[in-house]
């Protein structure tokens, strides 16, 4: 396979497109369409928000230190594009879009109902990178639509239908490919999940693989 060499850049995709929502110390708010963004802890539960200065949220992040992550689905695309595009310098995308203000458990910035997941944050750190400034922060509550639980109480997230950016472009989340571990999993093979090879075909064949002789299968031909 022959590959290009291009020059450095942030190839990591897909993302997730998610609306941050932020206040000011006035009560001000506004919605932000975040694409860096992940987790970056898990005890502490922690995550992260990357803005440039010249966004109009900015300030509000800096003064209050405090944010919501709001995830997004299908039905929110055209808002978590307009969003992205719009400042709200110029508009009131809460007003504008029809969409509306909840309040959040442990922080003064305002939730949008209709997301499915509100992730309430509040910053320990600012890091200043280069043309973004990342917001490191602790998860302090979360909020989860009752509508989009399974009979466990989990959270199905095939059923929100999330979407991710990838290039300037947005897209549904496909198929299910596996859970995690199922490629390790012993004597049972999920339905409709897919096998991985992991090492050539001609060593699986010949027995020649250390983990076949070894009696562990670690991936499916």
């Amino acid at each position: 396979m022959a590959k290009q060499i291009w020059k450095p850049g942030n190839m990591i995709y897909p993302v997730p497109a998610v609306m941050v929502t932020v206040a000011d110390k006035k009560g001000k708010v506004n919605i932000i369409t975040v694409a860096w963004t992940g987790t970056i802890c898990t005890n502490p539960p922690m995550a992260y928000i990357s803005v440039k200065p010249e966004r109009y949220s900015y300030s509000m992040l800096e003064e209050t230190k405090e944010f919501v992550i709001n995830l997004t689905t299908k039905e929110l695309a055209f808002a978590t594009d307009f969003c992205g595009v719009k400042s709200g310098r110029e508009v009131d995308k809460f007003q504008k879009l029809c969409l509306t203000q909840g309040e959040a458990v442990k922080v003064e910035v305002p939730v949008i109902k209709e997301s499915p997941v509100n992730i309430e944050c509040r910053v320990t750190e600012q890091k200043e990178l280069g043309s973004h400034t990342m917001f490191l922060a602790e998860v302090v509550a979360v909020q989860a639509e009752n509508a989009y639980l399974d009979k466990n109480q989990r959270f199905d997230f095939a059923m929100a239908e999330p979407i991710v950016y990838s290039h300037g472009e947005y897209f549904c989340l496909g198929e299910k490919l596996g859970k995690f571990g199922y490629s390790v999993k012993k004597g049972q093979k999920e339905k409709g999940m897919l096998p991985m090879r992991i090492f050539p075909k001609e060593e699986y064949a010949s027995g020649k693989s250390s983990a076949i002789k070894k009696g562990k299968r670690t991936g499916q031909i």
